[in-house]
């Protein structure tokens, strides 16, 4: 049997072809994208974008009726796009397999909020797993469609970033050979109006209980026992911190299924144990299944509910022990996310700030546009908020329109965007909205969505013609810019402040990352002509520095944007050697 080292998320595509999966389907979201970016490099699997993680369900609900054994990926605030179809999908059950995988992000590394999907497991009544290394990854979702098949209902895999993004060794298998299962017309099954969702509710609580007898007695809830004084209940990523911090000095209830817990074995369990511990990031989720139980557990009494845990903190809370560590003497500077050098969006920021307006904000490298020195967004909620909100905002006060905007990216107006500016059309309000199309999905990767022209495998595919799709809508102002031209920016933005109507401004220019961008040679600065006023240094570009009092240029970054030049006054920065 072959061995490899591998991502968390590629043991999940490998899964997905050695299953017999046969359609996926997913929105990217860090810390998940890998999953589906892997599944496209298997020819047996079709695999897509979609343009959301709702759409994205719905295929995969789709494909299972039909008889495949079917994928959706998302990260945790995607599962909150897809709850609608999931939440029916429950109801309905499957025919072919169905499986999800959702990816939190303990800490917060890429995303907006800390938020435990466990719950939606729980709320929906859908079996959730969760592995704890690459190698469970793979394992867990070849069993997740078991599952799925057994009880007919989809099934959620559950990861976080550790998971995701570590490697491990796992043992691959060839790829299971899934006929299509036969699909049967039943609208008693699969059509939810009232008189038939009645009966079916029933049968997800009966479907719960027999899952509920599973979980009690299959080997993916694990027991280890070695010094009883201390017992552990865990799952996923924290069993490897708590194994790593106390070692034979504690027993282990490894959960690898969070939905539904298991009852027998958690108490049979904590009889055995002198002392209860339940480890587990983000929310009292297993904690407080086992006080519902009766059994005395210390838990979000000793760890926090923020964050990511570690070896440390589990040996300091546990055996109060402070694990030794060396550092550095030497002070390293902080380095915080910043838009890339040449990045189109530098130029537009800038702008806005200049124009001193009020910006309504979204999901996306962008988003860095908050930071000084461009600090130039005032809010950020979620996919597609930044129209809406605008709308809100401009409604509650008119006097709001001539000094507000909103910004979000090519990628997440077609994901959530869309609705929005249909209803600034709609209802008439003197709203005005920036598209900022880098032409790719940028701060996930260079994922292609549906205005590229490309599909997950780079092949042509139709594109969403933006403008068009404004003007269908009833958009009657569409306005497109090059946001490295400052002049022609500033001049678009403030012309359509003025107007008292719908309008869309479209900031059109490639990521400066894309292979295709040819880029112009790096500047330079005439020292002579540089007076040390700092205005290039506005901008926040990573390739400008002070020296000596004056501005530098760094040729290993500089892309040759220009917008650099625009500000200066004195002619300093140049595209000629100095």
């Amino acid at each position: 049997m072959a061995k490899k080292l591998l991502l968390g998320n590629e043991a999940v595509a490998r899964g997905l072809y050695e299953a017999g999966c046969t359609v996926v389907s997913s929105y990217p979201g860090t810390p998940s994208t890998e999953i589906t970016e892997c599944a496209a490099k298997y020819d047996e699997i079709y695999s897509e974008w979609a343009p959301n993680e709702k759409v994205a369900c719905e295929v995969a609900a789709g494909a299972a009726i039909a008889g495949a054994r079917s994928f959706c990926g998302m990260k945790h605030v995607g599962l909150n796009v897809a709850a609608d179809p999931l939440f029916t999908a429950s109801y309905t059950g499957i025919n072919g397999g169905m499986m999800l995988a959702v990816a939190d992000d303990p800490g917060m590394h890429s995303s907006q909020n800390e938020q435990d999907s466990r719950h939606y497991a729980e709320a929906a009544k859908i079996m959730m797993l969760e592995p704890a290394d690459s190698r469970e990854c793979l394992e867990y979702t070849k069993k997740a469609f078991e599952l799925s098949e057994k009880f007919d209902t989809p099934v959620i895999l559950r990861l976080t970033t550790r998971v995701a993004h570590s490697r491990g060794l796992v043992n691959l298998s060839d790829r299971a050979d899934i006929p299509l299962k036969k699909y049967e017309k039943n609208p008693q099954k699969y059509v939810m109006m009232p008189a038939y969702a009645i009966p079916k509710h029933v049968a997800v609580e009966n479907r719960t209980l027999e899952e509920l007898k599973f979980c009690e007695t299959d080997d993916i809830n694990t027991v280890e026992y070695y010094d009883k004084k201390i017992g552990v209940i865990t799952s996923g990523n924290c069993y490897n911190y708590a194994k790593e911090a106390l070692g034979e000095n504690a027993s282990y209830l490894k959960l690898g299924c969070l939905f539904p817990l298991p009852e027998k074995k958690i108490l049979e369990f904590a009889e055995n144990c002198d002392e209860i511990y339940v480890i587990e990031e983000l929310d009292p989720y297993i904690e407080n299944h086992c006080k519902k139980l009766g059994v005395k557990v210390q838990g979000k009494d000793l760890f926090t509910l923020q964050g990511e845990y570690s070896q440390r903190l589990v040996e300091k809370v546990v055996l109060g022990k402070e694990r030794e560590f060396s550092s550095l003497d030497a002070q390293i500077p902080g380095r915080p996310p910043v838009l890339c050098a040449g990045c189109p969006h530098r130029g537009l920021f800038y702008t806005l700030k200049k124009e001193g307006v009020a910006v309504s904000g979204d999901i996306g490298c962008y988003t860095l546009g908050a930071l000084q020195p461009l600090d130039a967004m005032d809010t950020c909620i979620c996919m597609g908020a930044s129209i809406s909100s605008l709308h809100g905002r401009n409604k509650a006060n008119p006097e709001n329109a001539k000094k507000s905007v909103a910004v979000i990216g090519d990628s997440t107006f077609i994901h959530s965007g869309i609705t929005g500016l249909i209803d600034i059309a709609y209802n008439n309000s003197a709203s005005t909205v920036i598209i900022l199309d880098n032409s790719i999905t940028g701060m996930t990767g260079h994922q292609e969505n549906p205005t590229t022209g490309k599909n997950i495998k780079g092949d042509p595919a139709t594109a969403v013609d933006i403008v068009a799709l404004a003007h269908s809508i009833g958009i009657k102002r569409v306005t497109v810019v090059d946001p490295y031209n400052l002049e022609e920016t500033e001049n678009a933005i403030h012309t359509e402040l003025q107007i008292d109507e719908p309008s869309l401004i479209i900031s059109r220019r490639p990521c400066a990352l894309l292979k295709y961008v040819k880029h112009n040679p790096p500047l330079n600065v005439d020292t002579e002509k540089c007076r040390g006023c700092k205005m290039c240094m506005k901008i926040g570009c990573p390739a400008i520095s002070m020296k000596n009092g004056k501005a530098s240029i760094d040729f290993t970054q500089c892309v040759g944007c220009g917008v650099c030049t625009q500000m200066c006054k004195f002619d300093a920065i140049t595209g000629e050697e100095s």
